[in-house]
Order: C-alpha cells, then sequence, then structure tokens
C-alpha cells in the first residue's frame, strides 16, 4: 500500500455505531483513514458508482432501513466489483455474515466487541487478501487462455515454445501468464522416494 489515506465507506443507520466507528478511526494514527458514511444502502451504492474514485474498503451493516439481512450483502456485493467488503455485525447477524464470508466477504465484526486496532487490522487485512484473491484470479485466467495443442515431450516434460525451443513447463506457463511456482513434493513421489531408500539399504 502507499501512504495515502485508505478510502474507507461505511453503510450504516444506526448513529451511535457509525459515530463509534469514526471515533475508532480517528483515535488511531492521523492520516491513515478517510471515512464516508452513509445511512442508507441505496446511498452506499450511489456512492460507488458516483465516479469520485474508488473506495478501498466498505463496511457494511446488514439491518438497513432499505434492505435486511443477507440480500443487503448480494446487492452490495453485486455494485462493489472488486472493493472488498467487511461486515458489521450484531449478534444476531453473526449466522448471516458467516454465509457472506463464504459468498465473498472478506471479514466480519461484531460491533459490540470491536475495537480501533481490531477495525484498522480488519481492513488492512482485508484489502490484502482482496488483492491477493485479484491477481490469482488475473493469473488463472491468463493461463486459460492457452490453447490449442501444446508439443510436451513425453520423456522430460518439456514444452516446445512457437520458436521451436523446448522449454520448463514452468518457465512456459509463467512467461504466458502472471503466475509463479515453488517447488514442493507430493504425497505419492515422496512414498516412491522413500520405497527406493528403503530398497537400497
Amino acid at each position: 500500500m502507499d501512504n495515502r489515506p485508505l478510502r474507507v465507506l461505511l453503510i450504516e443507520d444506526n448513529p451511535a455505531d457509525a459515530r463509534m466507528i469514526s471515533e475508532m478511526l480517528k483515535g488511531l494514527p492521523e492520516g491513515v483513514f478517510e471515512l464516508e458514511s452513509v445511512d442508507r444502502l441505496s446511498t452506499g451504492l450511489e456512492r460507488l458508482g458516483d465516479g469520485d474514485g474508488e473506495r478501498d474498503v466498505v463496511l457494511l451493516d446488514l439491518s438497513l432501513p432499505d434492505s435486511q439481512g443477507f440480500d443487503t450483502f448480494l446487492k452490495l456485493r453485486e455494485k462493489a466489483g472488486a472493493v472488498p467488503i467487511v461486515l458489521l455485525t450484531g449478534l444476531d447477524d453473526e449466522a448471516l455474515a458467516v454465509r457472506a464470508v463464504h459468498e465473498g466477504a472478506q471479514d466480519y465484526l461484531n460491533k459490540g466487541q470491536v475495537d480501533g486496532h481490531l477495525l484498522s487490522r480488519a481492513i488492512r487485512y482485508a484489502i490484502e487478501r482482496n488483492k491477493l484473491i485479484r491477481e490469482l484470479q488475473d493469473a488463472l485466467a491468463n493461463v486459460k487462455t492457452l490453447s490449442g495443442m501444446i508439443p510436451i515431450c513425453a520423456w522430460c516434460r518439456k514444452i516446445r515454445d512457437d520458436k521451436g525451443y523446448w522449454d520448463r513447463v514452468e518457465a512456459y506457463i509463467e512467461s504466458r501468464s502472471n503466475a509463479t511456482f515453488t517447488h514442493g513434493i507430493c504425497p505419492e513421489c515422496l512414498a516412491k522416494v522413500q520405497r527406493g531408500k528403503q530398497g537400497g539399504h
């Protein structure tokens, strides 16, 4: 992240809760967060589509005057695009919040248990996780663009590129996508290695 303030859109209709969130963010190092608060989902959707710069994260209450429950999250998710969503819940909404996390929300916080440092950490983690997910999705999308017949050596598993050179599978994919590789050993190969060692004794 750069040094600019993180732009937070809070969608919360309870003035006391909105004030609590604002005070928590103000109590953290100055200039870290730039908060805009609205009290209706419809207004929040307008803010996301007003062209006034992207928000870095949305804090969403699931119970609003113009939208209730899981449907609130679904409407926001459709409009938010790549902007990560952190849910603010009461005890009655916790099951819905868990369901929303399974459907793409980055996190949820119980309003009765949150403090400034927990809120700050949740916001930052949500932004970082969302960034990593987007990068992975982009890499996978690029890999899926590989098409046609790709010549691969049946012995060494190298791939012949369009210039006739033979290269490692990893290098071939890395040159055509944002993917990178780490190397380990799968359980089946590990078992073969261990059997080979035992047979050599």
